[in-house]
């Protein structure tokens, strides 16, 4: 079955976007539990910018950090 939860966040002040990007991991771990066979993927950016996604390559259940900075971050 397709992962089908992507969602970017972008913010500018750090409590804003500590509150977003709870608020879109909740959301995804919902999802996960749903189709229960990935884990949630959070991507850094740069500072202000994170992707949230499932992924099939973190197991299920969990949720793992990872830090992909742009050459320009």
């Amino acid at each position: 079955m397709p992962n089908h939860f992507v969602t970017t966040i972008n913010a500018s002040e750090p409590r804003s976007l500590n509150e977003e990007l709870n608020q879109i991991v909740a959301e995804a771990q919902e999802v996960a539990i749903a189709q229960g066979h990935s884990g949630i993927l959070v991507t850094q950016h740069s500072y202000t910018s994170y992707t949230v996604s499932l992924s099939d390559a973190v197991p299920d259940g969990q949720t793992k950090e990872h830090r992909h900075w742009h050459a320009d971050a």
